[in-house]
């Protein structure tokens, strides 16, 4: 059995995961403590792991009706993230693997995003076409088997991730933080055609995998300033309502093309913004039409948890992977190359 642990930004995570069935998790959030800054202070984040680390992993077991004997190896995010919340999760998964005798293992965050869909029907297909959307990341993915093979890049973001533009335009718009939730309420009254938002390189000649969302925020952020000195204030579901159906838009077209541009049967959807209604239903319709398959996992499983990195864990240990060495660090910046992520605490030159 891997206990995995998440404390990448805002939410300590510990779940427990076996044979690819997850047994038991539990998350504590320190949101509410940053809303009132409008975004995640990295100091608050971390000392509110140190707080929840302990409870949260008890609680995970209590869950699952186990206890701290019965876990077989730790997993722990060790990138990318904010490096004093990462640095909490690293120390707290190198205690339990040492105290408990058992093996460590380091695991890249947005891996574990990916794994995310595991636990909900199963193995993922080799290859399938991966998108992660996310606060910081927006992503389309080649995946073979994710515990062994290298991850390709299809596109990234330019500039903005979408989840950031999410929280951005929120703020402009007087939602609050975050952002994603509060345009998805908002949306649900408003009329996705009332406000005319681009739809970022979706030209011809643009790369046809690749994102930018700076330029969308720019523009819902022009049409609110064009309605306050005309006089008006803006209708905030309408505004709301184009944003999400702008980048709902952009981000299912660009998907299902890679599925068909490279002859594959299946698109994964994860990530925070992978909760969103309207990604949801515009994926599940274009999937549809176009004969591809479509996993997502639930709603529960697309935020940060430590179910998605007991996941990643539980395959690294099932593929055979050596576990992490000693000296196991933390990588605030680390690209996606590979399921493991095992980078090395530097020693100080004198």
């Amino acid at each position: 059995m891997v206990l995995g642990i998440e404390s990448s930004c805002d939410e300590t995570g510990a779940g427990l995961v076996r044979d690819g069935v997850l047994l038991g998790q539990a998350v504590a959030s320190s949101m509410d403590e940053h809303a009132r800054f409008g975004g995640v202070v990295p100091e608050i984040a971390a000392r509110a792991h140190v707080h929840a680390m302990a409870p949260v992993v008890g609680e995970a077991l209590a869950r699952a009706g186990l206890t701290l004997a019965d876990i077989g190896a730790v997993a722990v995010t060790t990138g990318p993230g904010l490096a004093g919340a990462l640095q909490v999760g690293v120390a707290a998964a190198k205690g339990y693997a040492f105290s408990l005798g058992v093996p460590l293992y380091g695991v890249h965050h947005l891996a574990g995003h990916v794994a995310a869909a595991t636990l909900d029907g199963g193995p993922l297909p080799n290859p399938c076409v991966v998108l992660i959307v996310s606060g910081g990341h927006t992503s389309l993915l080649l995946v073979r088997d994710l515990a062994r093979d290298p991850i390709v890049h299809l596109g990234d973001t330019l500039d903005d991730a979408a989840g950031e533009c999410f929280d951005k335009v929120a703020r402009i718009l007087g939602l609050p933080y975050p952002g994603g939730p509060a345009i998805d309420r908002a949306a649900r009254d408003g009329d996705p055609t009332a406000v005319r938002l681009p739809r970022p390189l979706t030209g011809p000649r643009d790369d046809p995998y690749a994102f930018s969302f700076s330029g969308l925020k720019t523009a819902a952020a022009r049409w609110v300033e064009a309605r306050r000195s005309s006089g008006s204030d803006p209708y905030v579901p309408d505004a709301a309502a184009g944003l999400q159906e702008a980048i709902a838009d952009v981000l299912t077209r660009k998907a299902v093309r890679a599925c068909t541009d490279h002859g594959i049967g299946t698109l994964v959807v994860v990530g925070g913004v992978a909760a969103n209604s309207r990604v949801r239903s515009l994926a599940e319709e274009r999937c549809a039409a176009a004969g591809i398959a479509l996993r997502v996992p639930p709603l529960r499983l697309c935020t940060d948890n430590g179910a998605m990195v007991a996941a990643i864990g539980d395959l690294l240990v099932r593929s055979g992977a050596e576990p992490a060495p000693a000296e196991l660090s933390v990588d605030p910046s680390a690209p996606l190359e590979f399921a493991a992520l095992t980078p090395l605490a530097r020693t100080a030159v004198v």
